[in-house]
């Protein structure tokens, strides 16, 4: 059950559609998303350091009236890098399963990342080493002194925005009715996904041109670092192979990956993917009291579902089932779950079940 929404979510209406700031990925099918930003004041991050003004921004799209629904981005992403066609455009319109005109979508831009305080703003390596326990609690924050919202109706979340997921789950299990953690998995970060994040981290900072963190322009390595682990651990075996076929097929694919620009800061970087070094939900699964629909893909190169590790967490999960995505042809490993044309039907029917 939705508990009645405070008064203050039902007066942002006039005021968020005064805000209204129209993005250039948005799909047509669902209404204008608006941008807007809160402050949080004195954040405590998990170190003990306090900052007294730590700003979070977010996107909305729908009536504030509507039933609440956090939707969580993955690394190094922002609300923006939902918006595409593959998966908001898949969710939001009229008659999908998610559709604006019944709920109030909040697409949060995590800690360190999109236009949220970030190290990049000014304290670069100075600012405070955040994990993911501290962004969770940023949102959380956002969600209820910033919008007054109770209780969400669902928390949904891909890649690290699933592994947040979790993490509201067990940090705060009566906050929503249903989780739907994507692209994840509620166990400790360990293993191949651990080792790539740190080697990812360590190309970084071992770079003589990151000096500490105090560059004067972004190190080199933030290019090669970034195309070199994206390729290892996203895109699918059998999708990378039919793109690659021979090798002069895959030297182009690496060129132009190579040639793309870089907008990322090497320091915002370096935090992002490092933030993921304590998480480990797994203790504290039986406190999980939502409905949860976990979503997989058995090509993921990040949460292999061969180890195990999956399967005997969701045997401690109360009310949870997990959805393992096939890979084939189509199937892009990693990120087969940004594409919401894979389980957009079986999140639909998830939502429509009755206790």
């Amino acid at each position: 059950m939705i508990l009645p929404l405070p008064s203050r979510r039902a007066a942002m209406a006039l005021g968020l559609g005064l805000a209204a700031l129209p993005l250039a990925a948005r799909a047509q099918s669902y209404p204008t998303p608006r941008e807007e930003s809160w402050i949080a004041r004195d954040f405590r991050f998990h170190t003990g350091e306090v900052m007294p003004e730590l700003r979070l921004h977010y996107t909305t799209i729908g009536d504030p009236r509507g039933a609440p629904v956090l939707v969580l981005h993955g690394t190094a992403g922002s609300a923006r890098s939902l918006l595409t066609p593959a998966f908001a455009g898949q969710l939001f319109g009229p008659g999908q399963p998610l559709d604006a005109a019944r709920h109030f979508i909040i697409l949060p831009d995590a800690l360190g990342a999109g236009r949220s305080s970030k190290p990049s703003d000014g304290l670069r390596a100075r600012f405070p080493r955040y994990n993911y326990a501290d962004m969770v609690s940023a949102q959380h924050r956002l969600v209820t002194e910033g919008l007054g919202i109770e209780r969400l109706r669902l928390v949904i979340g891909n890649s690290m925005g699933g592994m947040h997921a979790w993490l509201w789950g067990v940090t705060y299990p009566d906050m929503m009715e249903a989780l739907v953690p994507m692209a994840s998995q509620p166990t400790a970060m360990s293993g191949r996904n651990w080792m790539m994040r740190r080697l990812l981290v360590e190309s970084i900072r071992q770079d003589p041109a990151y000096q500490d963190g105090n560059y004067t322009t972004q190190p080199a390595s933030l290019r090669l670092a970034n195309v070199f682990y994206a390729t290892g651990t996203n895109g699918g075996t059998l999708r990378l192979q039919q793109q690659a076929a021979t090798r002069e097929a895959a030297d182009r694919l690496v060129e132009a990956r190579l040639a793309a620009r870089v907008t990322a800061d090497a320091n915002d970087f370096v935090y992002q993917w490092d933030s993921s070094r304590d998480y480990d939900p797994e203790p504290l699964l039986d406190r999980i009291r939502a409905r949860v629909l976990a979503v997989n893909a058995a090509d993921d190169e990040r949460n292999p579902p061969e180890t195990g590790l999956m399967e005997a967490a969701m045997r401690r999960v109360p009310r949870g089932r997990l959805l393992l995505l096939p890979a084939g042809a189509e199937s892009l490993g990693h990120g087969t779950t940004g594409q919401a044309r894979f389980w957009a039907e079986e999140l639909r029917a998830f939502l429509a079940e009755r206790e």
